[in-house]
């Protein structure tokens, strides 16, 4: 089983902002603007792990389920 596409978009949209709050903390003119982008960076870096261990979990449920399957039969 695939992972839920949902999941997908959310992981490559977390992604995409980890990168842009990189990027606009270089681009920062305080210090305390580039500390802002890096925290939020981190957090999306956070939930993108989250969102991994999501998508595997639904692998392995998918997994079991025709796994699961096979032995009914």
């Amino acid at each position: 089983m695939e992972e839920d596409p949902t999941t997908q978009e959310l992981r490559i949209a977390q992604h995409q902002r980890a990168d842009e709050e990189r990027e606009q903390a270089g681009d920062a003119p305080t210090e305390e603007g580039t500390e802002q982008h890096e925290a939020r960076a981190a957090k999306a870096d956070y939930l993108r792990e989250k969102l991994e261990q999501r998508a595997d979990a639904e692998r392995r449920r998918g997994t079991e389920a025709s796994e699961g399957s096979e032995d009914e039969r």
